[in-house]
């Protein structure tokens, strides 16, 4: 971790304790998660204490505190696309990439995750990679779009 990046992303939000959320979502977008030395840097240069920025990274599930992968993976699991296949197109995520949702693969590739909702119902199922939506995807079609990701 540079400390360099971390006093960037601080500067940026006037580094003062009213923007502790903005920054930690600037340090979520640099590294894709907060590291420690990340959040002990702010607690230093915003004195705000570590106890209230765990409180504030553990509330928001838009933070993690473990490293995640290069791709993000959502698969929504709403009404639509649960009736439409999802559970099958989970099952078949899980054998491609050997994790489970909540769980990064060990050369951070890929982080799953599920989704209650993603807005697509008319598409589903539904599979989310890095912001671009995959609709109307099959089990069969499941390794072909993953693929474009390795």
């Amino acid at each position: 971790m540079n400390t360099k990046n971390i006093d960037r992303i601080i500067d940026k939000h006037q580094g003062t304790a009213d923007s502790l959320i903005q920054v930690l979502l600037g340090i979520q977008s640099e590294y894709q998660w907060l590291p420690k030395a990340a959040l002990e840097r702010v607690g230093e240069r915003l004195q705000v204490p570590m106890s209230r920025i765990q409180h504030i990274a553990t509330f928001y599930k838009a933070f993690s505190l473990v490293p995640k992968g290069r791709h993000q993976v959502h698969i929504c699991m709403g009404t639509a696309c649960h009736v439409r296949g999802a559970p099958r197109i989970l099952d078949m995520m899980r054998d491609l990439t050997g994790i489970s949702p909540g769980e990064t693969d060990q050369e951070l590739k890929f982080s799953l995750e599920t989704v209650n909702c993603i807005g697509c119902c008319a598409l589903g199922p539904v599979v989310e990679i890095d912001g671009k939506v995959h609709g109307k995807i099959s089990t069969a079609e499941t390794a072909d779009i993953l693929e474009q990701y390795k």
